[in-house]
């Protein structure tokens, strides 16, 4: 029997309400916090609550939403501590597989990781929706590289629970430089199999972006909430 795969056959007006609505909760349009209705949502899209109750309910699933019988959806709230377990448990991850990689011959899987991240400046990307995608990518491969479907798995969710705040980090063009500049670092520490240099490295970096995502964030829901007040107003 062939297995569907996800997404498939998906009522496309629900997908595209499901795609603007994660659009504005990423974005701070929909504030965390924030409440409104089916009718809102369907109004704006122009379509019936159908599709809308259908992407709602899959936020809510993937946990952006929560709905409540008397007071409408809600963005759910960000929980910092929340966050800040699952940004730890990265580090533990990624470490082990790092630790995995280094114990064995990491070149040929990483190879297609060297070419994007170990380049002269002037051969690095600036734009920050790109490496915030590409920064993804890089440490999910280190994951994959492994060759544990479970634990790419279990690392996949954690991505898409922390990415409403981890892409933030990529706002500043400082933090676009850190990154290029770390993940170099931890790229040739594995190369050479130095496995606890890498380790070291890597959770350092995960660290510092942990850091300055609650930083940015914290800075960007205040000016956010300052626009909204100004435009009630």
């Amino acid at each position: 029997m062939t297995r569907r795969k996800p997404g498939r056959n998906r009522n496309p007006l629900a997908q595209s309400v499901y795609d603007q609505i994660k659009s504005d909760i990423f974005e701070f349009r929909l504030l965390p916090g924030m409440y409104f209705s089916e009718n809102d949502i369907a109004r704006r899209a122009r379509v019936s609550r159908t599709p809308v109750r259908e992407a709602l309910f899959r936020l809510e699933r993937e946990g952006y939403l929560d709905v409540n019988p008397k007071s409408g959806w809600q963005v759910r709230p960000l929980d910092f501590d929340a966050l800040d377990h699952l940004y730890d448990l990265r580090v533990v991850l990624e470490t082990a597989a790092v630790g995995k990689l280094c114990a064995g011959d990491p070149k040929p899987p990483l190879a297609a990781l060297s070419k994007i991240w170990l380049v002269g400046p002037r051969r690095r990307l600036t734009d920050g929706a790109q490496v915030a995608r590409l920064d993804e990518e890089f440490h999910g491969a280190l994951i994959a590289a492994v060759g544990n479907p479970e634990l790419e798995r279990i690392h996949r969710e954690i991505t898409e629970r922390i990415r409403i705040v981890r892409r933030l980090d990529f706002t500043h063009p400082e933090r676009i430089i850190y990154t290029y500049l770390e993940h170099a670092q931890i790229l040739r520490a594995i190369l050479a199999r130095k496995a606890a240099r890498a380790a070291a490295l890597l959770e350092a970096h995960i660290g510092a972006s942990k850091a300055e995502v609650r930083k940015i964030t914290l800075h960007r829901l205040n000016l956010a909430h300052l626009d909204a007040r100004s435009a009630a107003g």
